[in-house]
């Protein structure tokens, strides 16, 4: 029998599932707290300028194309993909970088210029990336952590090793070039993690980075969101803006309504893609699955500071995505992971969508967004905003040789506080729950509750983890799971 079912938040993860569910023949409605959906993948727009507000990399572009193939349909009927060439730019100093091509081979060439020999090692390691990531990606990433057996395979008893191994280590073994070894780190800091605590299982990262190339959707991430809002309502799944959860309503251990503004909002079903800590926080007490001990002892993915900054004018000496490396890249994942506190010297990312998108800016101006990841929990105010802009600017202004300060109309800012208002981020972390070893798979918390019937979650809290890609894995994985046990 179909079923009524409510959704929590409309995130990737919670529009991916909100789409399979609908196609099951379940009658779905998606309520958002926030005045527009798309989760951490909101859009600003203020003076002609516009910001994706959170994800900027399109990666893994064929998870993409199997969910919207799921449906018969293409990304390409909803959005247009453009390939990034130079994917991206790493900054180590002035009119010092390293641009990444938008092909393997390319790259391959470029190693070898920067450490002889490394150009074969790196092919090498591309391959065993790419077994990886058949592994992972088109396979394991697609059962839904319910027991430790879904891991164990032939393909993945042949890599048991790269369990036991870090990316850190396998990388710092096959190359002794600084720069190379924090380019092949770089990707994992997407699954929220120090590559120093990341399995080398992982490197299907680097053949994410590498082999599948780094793309732009036309005008930006939000034309995702749009094209899952438009296929979910060819569907027939309903929205509800402005509508901020108070309550899971639980009666005989089984979840049976919302409560938004005091009135209860029925369903045979609720599903949360919100926050999977403030979710829990909407039960009464004993229907918890998770105490605050647990949650404070895993190991969170950075929280972040952002900054939307309009220029009047064209930035030179870069690319539309940028990484500034020119700092030391340890001692800032300590500060975010070991010893967590504010770095002294950030490391700090920019992206420039502007140079790709001309609806971006208007004529003849750039938009900016920079980005410093930051421990979660972190203290945050106004006056550490300001100071950090200011550091992170005028190195930029020095490495890439030119004034820019004076050309800025306007800039917001989000950080921590923004996290946990916004989105009711735990602690104000960005990503989620990194992917370490043992919080991996199974070990993650489940999509399915085990104290309250009805209840299930999805998202980047939740397996398999964080990222946009993984979104909509997480999506796929609660509804096949709802549809087993409904």
């Amino acid at each position: 029998m179909n079923k009524d079912i409510k959704i929590i938040g409309s995130g990737f993860s919670a529009l991916a599932a909100s789409c399979y569910l609908a196609q099951q023949g379940n009658s779905v409605t998606i309520y958002e707290k926030n005045s527009t959906i798309g989760g951490r993948a909101r859009q600003l727009k203020r003076d002609g300028f516009t910001f994706d507000m959170g994800p900027s990399w399109y990666w893994m572009p064929d998870v993409f194309e199997r969910f919207f193939g799921d449906f018969n349909k293409k990304p390409s009927d909803y959005y247009e993909l453009i390939k990034l060439s130079p994917a991206y730019r790493v900054y180590y100093g002035i009119n010092d970088f390293i641009s990444i091509a938008d092909n393997l081979v390319e790259i391959i060439k470029t190693f070898e210029t920067i450490e002889e020999g490394s150009g074969k090692v790196l092919a090498k390691f591309m391959a065993e990336a790419k077994s990886n990531y058949d592994i992972a990606i088109k396979d394991l990433v697609y059962r839904p952590g319910v027991s430790a057996l879904e891991l164990i395979t032939t393909e993945t008893a042949l890599k048991v090793g790269q369990f036991f191994s870090t990316i850190s280590k396998d990388v710092r073994k096959k190359f002794k070039n600084q720069r190379l070894i924090q380019i092949l780190e770089f990707p994992v800091l997407f699954l929220g993690a120090k590559p120093s605590d990341t399995p080398s299982f992982y490197s299907f990262m680097n053949y994410a980075d590498f082999g599948m190339g780094t793309w732009h959707p036309k005008s930006g991430m939000y034309d995702v969101v749009r094209g899952m809002e438009l296929l979910a309502l060819e569907l027939g799944v309903k929205f509800e803006t402005n509508s901020n959860i108070e309550k899971i309503v639980v009666e005989n251990k089984k979840a049976v309504a919302l409560q938004i503004e005091g009135k209860r909002i029925y369903a045979d079903i609720i599903l949360s893609g919100a926050d999977y800590h403030h979710t829990e926080t909407l039960l009464d007490t004993e229907y918890r699955a998770y105490s605050e001990k647990y949650w404070e002892s895993k190991t969170f993915a950075p929280s972040s500071l952002l900054f939307y900054v309009g220029f009047n004018k064209k930035i030179e000496n870069i690319s539309h995505h940028a990484l500034f490396f020119d700092v030391d890249f340890n001692q800032h994942a300590k500060d975010i992971y070991d010893e967590p506190k504010w770095p002294e010297n950030p490391l700090f990312y920019a992206n420039f969508p502007s140079i790709t998108d001309k609806t971006a800016a208007p004529e003849g101006m750039e938009s900016g967004f920079f980005l410093i990841p930051l421990a979660p929990g972190i203290e945050d105010t106004p006056e550490l905003r300001e100071t950090y802009f200011e550091k992170i600017i005028s190195r930029f202004e020095t490495l890439t040789k030119q004034n820019i300060k004076e050309n800025i109309i306007f800039k917001e800012s989000f950080c921590k506080l923004d996290f946990e208002e916004v989105y009711n981020s735990y602690k104000g972390n960005a990503y989620g729950m990194a992917n370490t070893l043992l919080q991996t798979a199974f070990l993650r918390p489940k999509l399915k509750s085990n104290k309250v019937k009805s209840l299930y979650f999805t998202g980047q809290l939740t397996v398999p983890g964080p990222g946009v890609p993984p979104a909509l894995i997480s999506g796929k994985l609660v509804a096949d799971l709802i549809k087993k046990h409904s």
